[in-house]
This record gives C-alpha cells, sequence and structure tokens, in this order.
C-alpha cells in the first residue's frame, strides 16, 4: 500500500506514482496492469492513469508482455548515485583496464532489445563509430548486448528482441535457432566477442559484470580496430585482462551493496517560509 503521509501538504496521487515505481523490483522487472494494482493495492483504473501517465514521461514502457522501466528512472536518483560514485566504482578498474590494453573500454547496461553505455574510458583514436554516455545499439550486434541477453532465460531474450529498437540503426534479423546457438555458446564460455558486427573494422569482447547476489547488472568491454588487432590478441591477450577487471568491478559493487547503513540522524522539525 502506498505511504500515507499525516501533514496538510501530503500529495496521495505523488505518493501512489512513487509506490508504483517502487513495486518494480529484480524480482518483478515486468508486470502487467493487474500485477502493478496487486502489488501496490491500488485500483486498476487509478493504476492504469498512473501507467499511462509514467509512460508518457518515459519512466515505464509498454510491451505486450507488460509494464517495465526504462533508464530514465536513474534520473530520478542521480544525485544520490552521484554522491554515492556507484557507477564510477568501476572506473578506476576500467582504467587501469585501458591503460594495459591501450584501448577504450565501456560499461553497458540492457534496455528493451539495446544497450545504453553508461560508463567508457576511451583513448584518443579516430574512429567511425562514436560512442558517448547513453549511445544506444541494438544489442544482439554487440559483444556487451550478447552478454546481457546470455544472463537471460530463452523467454525473457524472446520478449526483449521483440521489442523494436530505438538506436536509430538498421536492425539484423536473426532465426530463433541462430539466437539460442549464439547465446548459448557465451552462457558456457562466460564471454561474448563481435567481430565487426555493428560496423566494418570495429571488434570487441565483452564480459558481464555482477551484483552481490551473482546477477548480471552490467558488461564491461573492450574495442579495437580489426585492422590493428587481431581477434587472437583480443581472446589471448585483453580477454583475462578484462576478466579481472570487471571481476575487480564487481567485488566493489558487492562490497557497496553489503555496506552497514546507518540511520539518519533525527533532527527537530522547523518550518521554513
Amino acid at each position: 500500500m502506498a505511504e500515507r503521509g499525516q501533514g496538510p501538504d501530503f500529495i496521495e496521487a505523488l505518493a501512489r506514482g512513487l509506490h508504483v515505481l517502487r513495486s518494480f523490483s529484480v524480482d518483478r522487472p515486468s508486470m502487467s496492469l493487474s500485477d502493478v494494482a496487486r502489488e501496490t493495492d491500488l485500483a486498476r483504473p487509478t493504476a492504469r492513469r498512473i501507467l499511462l501517465t509514467l509512460e508518457e514521461l518515459g519512466y515505464v514502457r509498454a510491451s505486450h508482455a507488460g509494464y517495465a522501466l526504462t533508464p530514465r528512472v536513474l534520473e530520478l536518483g542521480m544525485a544520490y548515485v552521484g554522491a554515492l560514485n556507484l557507477w564510477d566504482m568501476a572506473r578506476p578498474h576500467m582504467e587501469q583496464l585501458v591503460a594495459h590494453t591501450g584501448e577504450s573500454s565501456s560499461m553497458a547496461q540492457l534496455d528493451g532489445s539495446d544497450i545504453v553505455y553508461v560508463a567508457r574510458v576511451a583513448v584518443p583514436k579516430l574512429i567511425a563509430l562514436r560512442v558517448d554516455i547513453g549511445t544506444r545499439f541494438p544489442a544482439l550486434v554487440t559483444s556487451q548486448g550478447k552478454v546481457l541477453l546470455a544472463a537471460l532465460n530463452a523467454e525473457k531474450v524472446l520478449e526483449v528482441l521483440a521489442e523494436p529498437s530505438r538506436s536509430g540503426l538498421p536492425v539484423a534479423t536473426f532465426a530463433p535457432s541462430q539466437v539460442d546457438d549464439i547465446l548459448a555458446e557465451i552462457r558456457t564460455r562466460g564471454w561474448a566477442l563481435a567481430d565487426q558486427d555493428l560496423a566494418p573494422g570495429i571488434r570487441s569482447i565483452a564480459v558481464p559484470v555482477r551484483d552481490g547476489r551473482g546477477v548480471v547488472r552490467a558488461a564491461m568491454n573492450v574495442t579495437v580496430y580489426a585492422a590493428e588487432t587481431s581477434v587472437e590478441t583480443l581472446t589471448q591477450e585483453y580477454l583475462p585482462l578484462l576478466l579481472d577487471a570487471a571481476a575487480a568491478a564487481s567485488a566493489d559493487w558487492a562490497a557497496w551493496q553489503s555496506r552497514p547503513i546507518e540511520p539518519a540522524p533525527r533532527t527537530a522539525r522547523r518550518e521554513v517560509g
């Protein structure tokens, strides 16, 4: 049930909207209208209006499988996350990786059938493919996307890939059996390679980044020029370094998640204005 305030200025509609956002979780990443109404103890018409409002604002996405949060919800907590350097926990390990390889490294998360870049350490090279924080690419043609898709079960993979890409790039078509074979191999070996799948001349290799429960939350990669760096160099020299960097980032993330939380000191309430 949504929190109910005691003060005369409490806005119940806002509380209900936030309660709907909080009802999504790792265990409930996608929910139908009925699911949301049940989880929040709201009437279906009320839950529907809230979901439609959140969808119009870009905080949830609707599909045939139900509603799911979008990365835009991160904006709501960026001040808090930025203060704690949540995503920056991976940066020292990525910087060390880049120093050893001389190549760019990025982290990305899955958003529908796309990946979205959330962290990047680049080297000063001219490349044909521009990548910035927030850049989107179709998941199945990127090493990071393959890693993230491989972390899902078969049913979820089909659901995710059924969503239209919002990257603005042409999307290659793969038969379900091809997708199954690609992801099965990645699950077995624990890493993914994209050899000029996204763009001519660009190779990358990626591995998962996990949270304290072992759930894959992001993927970290190394990107190279195909003309300069062979697949053998990627897999034999850079992959061990990448695995070490991702493991260190995962360990830091897990440590941050398990930190003791100190209650905020209580202060006397004072009227302002």
